[in-house]
């Protein structure tokens, strides 16, 4: 009894995102199958919208994991407040739903928690939590918990958030007039230019609630953490990982899929995703661009109209992922008048689809994307090469890897304004020209890497197996101190 009862059971709590949820669901899933119990917390309004879109689909609208447990997986399902209303538009109020994660998530997270750890019959022991929270240390602290952070974007990210100070102290980030030369002072990164930066660390005012954030989570928060999970792959960022490590124990265990890649047992999606098998089934190989810029991204209507025109110049057949609040929650109405009449034989328009389907797909030989760090990984193991046009955040630091270090992507307008010409310009040299035919090669050589990294011998599977030893003895350390 007392072995069952130390078994790992980790709360996991992902960002209220879907770029967050997803790899956070991928890893509970395969956390469990290694003889971890999990009890995965989403929010109640990221709850609703995952039912709402599945509902067709799914009859157990309750519980998400439902069909994951069937493999024997001990993988438990809760809900928590993150402070509004279900029908508050959080897409639309940005600021004012941040402030709230910030200041008054934390009280739902640590009511349920305590509740949590009276409630269960095996032992809650290990917190795993978004890297973006700021108050992991403390609810790991109150409860006795491992202390376990999870980064779902790139190392050389991470690094860079970790070392904001030396950023400060050398000019490059919070100064009335940022430096422009090149960064080469920080550990474990050759040089980078300030324009590669994440949005955030380019921005003059840094006094907005993301800064906060990112400042209490990263800076100070995740150095409390006991661990540090990350979804890359040694092989892709070795130097960045080292130095990570000197600081903190950090881990390495990416690409994290779904099994079987294309379709999750467990239902993710904010929206309803629509079928586009039978379209892409009609289409010659590889002869689709993907156009989509994820599920958090926003753009301008100009910038819309400029893609669209270029798409049109371009010839090319093409599915286009448009969210409808792409623009705004409350602006719906960004293409060009007559352009859904002029693509019909050649394009889809969706408002969402299942990514991994699409990419994956034969007919599918581009991918005009916002350079989120799961499209890049996504695409990657599909052998698909991007066309990169990032928009806020980390975007802008996953493309100088995608274009610049792995060479298997093109900048689309290298920060110059869009315009329909170069649109046009280089999704043709992406589809069909010599640059394309590189970019393939370089991409094949990189999938391979994440193929060996996930099999039983790679270095994700061995670090993941090395994470579950420590937590183990770090577990083991806890009781006994307790006692």
């Amino acid at each position: 009894m007392e072995d069952h009862e130390e078994k790992p059971h980790a709360i996991m709590i992902p960002y209220p995102l879907l770029g967050h949820i997803k790899p956070f669901v991928n890893l509970a899933i395969k956390l469990a199958s290694k003889g971890f119990i999990v009890t995965f917390i989403n929010t109640d309004s990221i709850h609703h919208q995952i039912t709402n879109s599945a509902s067709a689909i799914n009859d157990h609208h309750d519980d998400i994991f439902f069909q994951a447990r069937s493999s024997g997986s001990d993988i438990r399902y809760s809900t928590v407040s993150d402070g509004f209303p279900l029908g508050f538009d959080r897409s639309l109020n940005h600021d004012q739903f941040m402030e709230g994660i910030l200041h008054v998530f934390s009280a739902h997270v640590d009511d349920l928690v305590g509740k949590l750890l009276v409630q269960t019959k095996h032992k809650v022991n290990c917190l795993i939590s978004d890297t973006f929270f700021v108050w992991p240390s403390m609810i790991s602290n109150k409860y006795k918990l491992v202390n376990v952070s999870f980064w779902t974007e790139p190392a050389l990210v991470y690094n860079l958030y970790y070392h904001m100070d030396l950023l400060k102290i050398n000019g490059h980030f919070a100064c009335r007039d940022n430096r422009e030369d090149t960064i080469d002072y920080i550990p474990g990164i050759e040089a980078i230019k300030p324009n590669d930066l994440m949005s955030y660390l380019q921005a003059n005012d840094t006094s907005t609630i993301v800064h906060r954030i990112i400042y209490k989570a990263i800076f100070e928060d995740a150095k409390k953490s006991d661990f540090i999970l990350c979804n890359t792959i040694q092989e892709l960022e070795p130097h960045t990982i080292s130095a990570v490590q000197k600081n903190q124990p950090f881990y390495p265990i990416g690409p994290i899929f779904p099994n079987g890649f294309t379709k999750s047992t467990v239902a993710t999606s904010l929206w309803s995703e629509s079928d586009c098998t039978h379209w892409l089934k009609s289409k010659p190989h590889g002869s689709v661009l993907y156009v989509s810029f994820g599920s958090y991204a926003h753009c301008s209507k100009e910038t819309i109209l400029e893609i669209a025109h270029g798409l049109l110049l371009s010839g090319v057949s093409f599915i286009w992922v448009l969210r409808p609040d792409i623009v705004s929650s409350d602006s719906t109405d960004f293409l060009p008048v007559g352009f859904e009449s002029e693509i019909k034989d050649r394009a889809l328009i969706v408002p969402w689809c299942c990514q991994n389907s699409v990419i994956s797909h034969p007919t599918v030989g581009g991918f005009l994307t916002h350079c989120g760090w799961n499209s890049i990984l996504e695409s990657i193991w599909c052998d698909v090469p991007l066309l990169c046009y990032p928009l806020l955040t980390d975007q802008f630091t996953n493309r100088k890897l995608v274009v610049d270090d792995w060479k298997i992507g093109l900048n689309l307008c290298d920060r110059k304004p869009i315009t329909r010409g170069e649109v046009s310009e280089k999704i043709n040299r992406l589809m069909c020209g010599k640059i394309g035919v590189d970019l393939r090669e370089n991409i094949k050589r990189l999938k391979k890497i994440l193929e060996v990294a996930v099999s039983a011998v790679g270095s994700s599977e061995k670090n993941l197996n090395q994470f579950i030893s420590d937590v183990k003895t770090k577990m083991q350390i806890k009781r006994n101190f307790k006692r």
